[in-house]
């Protein structure tokens, strides 16, 4: 995994204790004790330098593990920066503020749970955040459904598997930087071949809502015209503000590199700015670190959706990755990692088996912590080398890791995600999550290719 050797011969025994001892006491700070990820894995840190330096080991010499690790993934750190600039001039342009307003205007009564699915796909891409979509169009949502009398339990999970189709296919989205990332692959090359297993679960959940689920019957439409009235009242609302959203679709179909097609569109985004508004430099430093802020109170009901961006938002998502990758380089320092693999190397003898470890470690990982970013994190340094070892290439990785790690995290009533949600929606985990029909077609979807060896690439 890294250009150095492992410090410890470590007993496979051994190594799983410590595997073990680690998973429970992070499942126990982030479940019982509601830490965020990064005390648990600072803590973590804390407890394996000590065990390290108990074994005989020097600090340095760990310490060159954490760093070869976090070598590897200072592109993200690089891209989250300018993912932050770029939801931030997006905002101030109208770009996604336009969309929403689009959106909106397709809702359909009759098949409300579609367009509930489509809706939430729509804007989740558009801004990169499945919690944020939830807790926003997801609210306004579970609102029109009990003015609709929908059902809400098939609401919710319309509304989750839309939030989390946009969350794992948006450029702007710290889980599908960090799945690229950890693999080494370039964010759109990441995002197209994460279409083999997306687009086949989109259309089959899409089928699911509009023919299994009941037709609802229903002519209020008065919170989703609320919605499009208040969008249309900040001014940002213009066609012209889907210019950089164009421009960043053609220049990923260019196969340009993730930084500079941001850079680009951050300053096609400033540029269509002043045909509607004209902020000085202050403003602008303030909306570029802060994120961009909408002000009125008469804009309440979609600030939330439209105040947000900038590159303090991302410090949170650069500080765990950080952390994370410099766990994943310590346990390879101790041997941990590598006694594990060569453990089950008589197993991974083929791209079937490799997925479906990655998969089960991803969907472990999320149900003994609850956390997706770990899943992602741990599961992609521990299998890096085994894909290298296949000859199997790093994107058929990084697919299987947000499609078994991020989209799951929601289906877990411990989870941070599962938590959220279901208190943002009123809504159970375990009553959405079979109407969820994208989050476990996606799994579904991922170990079936890897077991047929369908859409994997090779070296």
């Amino acid at each position: 995994m890294f250009a150095f050797k492992s410090l410890l011969n470590m007993p496979r025994g051994e190594a799983l204790a410590v595997v073990v001892a680690l998973i429970a006491a992070m499942g126990y700070t982030i479940i019982s004790l509601e830490w965020l990820p990064h005390m648990s894995i600072i803590a973590s840190i804390i407890v394996l330098v000590l065990y390290g330096l108990a074994r005989g080991l020097k600090y340095d010499d760990m310490q060159k593990g954490m760093i070869g690790a976090l070598n590897q993934g200072m592109g993200a750190i690089y891209l989250f920066f300018f993912i932050g600039l770029m939801v931030s001039s997006l905002m101030m342009s109208g770009a996604i503020p336009t969309l929403m307003y689009y959106g909106f205007g397709l809702i359909s009564p009759t098949y409300f749970y579609f367009s509930a699915f489509a809706l939430c796909s729509v804007i989740g891409v558009s801004i990169g955040s499945s919690l944020t979509t939830c807790a926003t169009v997801g609210v306004a949502f579970m609102g029109m459904a009990a003015a609709f009398h929908a059902d809400m339990a098939m609401t919710a999970g319309a509304i989750v598997s839309g939030a989390f189709f946009g969350d794992k296919m948006s450029p702007l989205s710290d889980t599908t930087g960090i799945s690229a990332s950890i693999v080494g692959i370039d964010l759109f090359e990441h995002i197209k071949n994460m279409m083999y297993t997306t687009i086949p679960a989109w259309l089959i959940s899409a089928a699911l809502m509009l023919w299994l689920l009941p037709n609802v019957a229903a002519h209020d439409m008065n919170s989703v015209e609320s919605f499009r009235s208040q969008l249309e009242a900040t001014g940002l609302v213009h066609t012209y503000s889907l210019i950089p959203f164009v421009l960043l679709v053609v220049l990923a179909m260019m196969r340009t590199n993730a930084v500079i097609a941001m850079l680009f569109t951050v300053i096609v985004a400033v540029a269509v700015t002043y045909l509607h508004s004209t902020p000085d430099l202050r403003q602008l430093g303030s909306w570029f670190y802060g994120g961009y802020k909408l002000e009125g109170e008469a804009f309440k009901d979609v600030a939330k959706l439209i105040s947000r961006g900038g590159l303090e938002s991302m410090f949170f998502t650069q500080t765990i990755v950080i952390l994370g990758m410099s766990l994943g380089g310590l346990l390879f320092a101790l041997g941990v990692i590598p006694s594990l693999l060569e453990a089950i190397r008589t197993f991974l003898t083929n791209a079937g088996r490799a997925t479906f470890s990655v998969a089960m470690t991803s969907v472990g990982v999320n149900f003994l912590i609850g956390e997706q970013y770990l899943s992602i994190l741990l599961s992609g340094e521990t299998f890096k080398p085994v894909y290298d070892k296949l000859g199997l290439h790093s994107r058929n990785l990084s697919r299987t890791l947000e499609d078994a790690g991020t989209v799951i995290n929601p289906l877990v009533p411990w989870s941070v995600c599962g938590v959220f949600i279901s208190h943002a929606l009123g809504v159970p985990v375990w009553e959405y999550l079979p109407y969820a029909f994208f989050c476990y077609l996606s799994l579904v979807l991922t170990l079936l290719f890897g077991w047929t060896g369908l859409t994997l690439s090779r070296k």
